[in-house]
């Protein structure tokens, strides 16, 4: 059986998954031990089930860890590559613009709503 690794967060309720892994073996009801890259040796192999999804798709939705860029602190930049959609939410005293982001190495079904002023800020070359 093969699973993937929930790898950080990018927006709001959008977990990132990285794999697939073969599971070694089950540990109790909720860990499991995955057979993991030489590229991430330093992260324990034992996770708990909130962290691993069943592996549901074939080879075309994988990524290669090489192209995620880990980097020595086991974590990874997301990098914005276009703009999809712009909206405004009116607040009670002011209004709020959002930018719908596709982000690097993603589907656009997983593009995520920004804060344009952030978004802005961050990445002018976007706008």
């Amino acid at each position: 059986m093969k699973g993937v690794m929930r790898f950080g967060k990018k927006g709001m309720l959008s977990p990132r998954y990285i794999g697939p892994y073969r599971i070694s073996y089950r540990i109790g009801n909720v860990a499991y031990e995955l057979q993991e890259p030489q590229q991430l040796v330093a992260v324990h192999p034992i996770f708990h089930v909130s962290m691993l999804k069943k592996c549901m798709g074939g080879p075309s939705l994988i990524i290669p860890i090489e192209d995620i860029g880990i980097n020595d602190g086991l974590s990874f930049e997301e990098i914005p590559v276009q703009i999809l959609d712009r909206q405004f939410h009116k607040l009670r005293i002011k209004e709020v613009a959002s930018a719908k982001v596709l982000w690097r190495n993603q589907f656009v079904e997983e593009a995520t709503w920004e804060t344009e002023e952030d978004m802005k800020k961050r990445y002018q070359h976007l706008f």
